[in-house]
Parts: structure tokens; C-alpha cells; sequence
């Protein structure tokens, strides 16, 4: 058995520990490519003028399920500060409004790839008939704010 003195604290050196198994790790459980630049790609989209909006309302989450009903569409409301954002995602895409209505360029995040432009009218709608395959979130520019939702799985 081992006892006290088979173990010096003095002579143990967790950084010499730390990159040691950090070594292991990248050749026994190495990160995906794909998952580092999807890493890299978010980290790229970060905007440091945009204002986070939170998620105030998921139907997953926040409704009422109604027994018997057919497949229906996901709400998500959005709040950063004045501006809210209706999102209705469907597994055809998405269509939203930007409240209160204005004009607004609109990007759907969605990974590596770039992001799907669209324009909100001046009531504030939007649409994209484009399935979201994966995690998505939103990036709003408006005259006056840049607003960029959490991503989400459709």
C-alpha cells in the first residue's frame, strides 16, 4: 500500500500536468476539424457594437400543449432593450417581424457558411424559404441598433 511519504507535494507541478494531458488529449481524442472552424467562424462573428438579444418567449418551452394537434410552427420572441423580434420557424423556413416596424437588413446565421441576407419592409417583415438545417441565429441591422440573437436548433 502506498503511504504519506510515497507522495511529495514538493516536487508536483500542475502546469508540467496540465500540458501533459492536454498532449494526450490532441493525440487520443483529437478536435474535429469541422468543429474547430465552426469554432474560428463563430468567434468571427462576434460583433462588439451588437446588442445580444434575449430570448423572452419559445413555444417549445413557454406554450401550452394542445393534444391531437398537428405539427406547428416554433415561435421565439426576441427583446434587446426597445426592439423585439417575432421569429415563426417552420420546417419549410422562417418568417418574422421586426417590432416596432422599420426597415432592417437581416442575416440568418447558420455555421460556417455565410449567412442568408434578407430585408425587412417597412412594417418590419421578413422571410426566407430556406429549411434551417442546424443551429441558427439572427444578426438585425437597423438604422439605429446591430442586434444578434443566441443561437438556437430549428
Amino acid at each position: 500500500m502506498f503511504g504519506a511519504a510515497d507522495f511529495d507535494d514538493t516536487e508536483f507541478d500542475d502546469g508540467l500536468l496540465e500540458e501533459e494531458l492536454r498532449r494526450a488529449a490532441a493525440v487520443l481524442d483529437p478536435v474535429p476539424a469541422e468543429l474547430q472552424q465552426l469554432a474560428v467562424d463563430a468567434y468571427a462573428l462576434h460583433d462588439l457594437d451588437a446588442r445580444v438579444a434575449e430570448l423572452t418567449f419559445d413555444s417549445l418551452v413557454d406554450a401550452l400543449p394542445v393534444r391531437g394537434a398537428p405539427a406547428t410552427p416554433r415561435m421565439l420572441t426576441f427583446r434587446a432593450g426597445e426592439v423585439t423580434v417575432d421569429v415563426e420557424v417552420t420546417q419549410d423556413g422562417l418568417m418574422g417581424q421586426v417590432l416596432p416596424p422599420q426597415p432592417a437588413r437581416i442575416e440568418v446565421l447558420g455555421g460556417p457558411r455565410p449567412g442568408t441576407p434578407l430585408t425587412a419592409d417597412d412594417l418590419g417583415r421578413f422571410t426566407a424559404d430556406t429549411p434551417l438545417p442546424g443551429p441558427f441565429a439572427l444578426r438585425l441591422r437597423t438604422d439605429a441598433h446591430i442586434v444578434v440573437t443566441e443561437w438556437l436548433r430549428a
